[in-house]
């Protein structure tokens, strides 16, 4: 970025601060849209197609908007990093209040996880995506895409337990945000809890699949940067991360 536009964006940012001004607001949301339509990317890509991403754009933007209403700039903190957290918790919170997984797909995953069960009892060992399909007359491609899904689904109802407080175990910050929820201390113990128990089985997948899930769930790396730093092709990064999204699903489906 150079000098002049940084100091054209500090003068908005005055403008806004000082005046409220209508223009210098919808300015600073265009400038940073780049953070609503980075985290529309990445939750897109864990949930089904015919979730509308405008409706995922929608929801961004009220995070956005409501971002830069509350945001000091007196605090020792940027702009981006605030409005990171307010994006994504925007666009989450959004998810919990549809019922954006599809019936059919929510039956699905009764399906397999009763097919595992059967499966399991049968080889006595966890049976992999193609053995699933194969039983449920679906594809392995088919399986991992609902598995993956569900997994993400059940993710957003952990998170749903600890709203302002995960943040502030992630970032710090969360003191500077008004928390509109109160949690009871109990779901925070069962939280924890399950929290232990799912790094515990992280812990167990192979290294290649640890590396890949701490780099895109926690790094937010795309598979094409994992693939680069593994030196590995990205469609063997993604087969990792499907194998991976595949047993943890099943930890979950126990767990919950």
């Amino acid at each position: 970025m150079s000098a002049s536009h940084t100091q054209h964006i500090e003068k908005i940012w005055g403008q806004w601060v000082d005046m409220r001004n209508e223009e210098a607001a919808n300015e600073l949301i265009t400038y940073y849209m780049y953070i609503v339509d980075y985290h529309v990317e990445r939750v897109a890509s864990h949930i089904p197609a015919s979730f509308d991403r405008n409706d995922l754009r929608s929801l961004g933007l009220i995070g956005l908007y409501d971002a830069l209403t509350k945001f000091e700039p007196s605090r020792n903190l940027q702009f981006s990093t605030y409005a990171t957290i307010r994006v994504r918790g925007s666009i989450i919170d959004g998810l919990r209040k549809e019922d954006w997984l599809p019936r059919t797909l929510r039956e699905q995953t009764k399906r397999i996880e009763t097919t595992i069960k059967t499966l399991e009892q049968k080889l006595k060992r966890t049976p992999d995506a193609a053995e699933i399909g194969e039983k449920l007359n679906m594809t392995e491609k088919e399986v991992e895409i609902t598995m993956s899904h569900a997994l993400f689904a059940n993710i957003i109802s952990l998170d749903s337990m600890t709203t302002t407080n995960e943040a502030d175990q992630q970032t710090g910050i969360s003191h500077m945000i008004e928390d509109d929820e109160t949690v009871h201390p109990d779901e925070h113990v069962v939280f924890n809890e399950l929290t232990e128990e799912l790094i515990a089985h992280v812990k167990q997948l192979n290294e290649n699949e640890q590396l890949v899930i701490s780099l895109f769930y926690e790094k937010e790396l795309t598979l094409t940067e994992i693939g680069e730093v593994l030196n590995l092709t990205t469609s063997r990064i993604s087969q990792i991360h499907k194998q991976a999204i595949f047993k943890l699903r099943k930890t979950l489906a126990k767990l919950l």
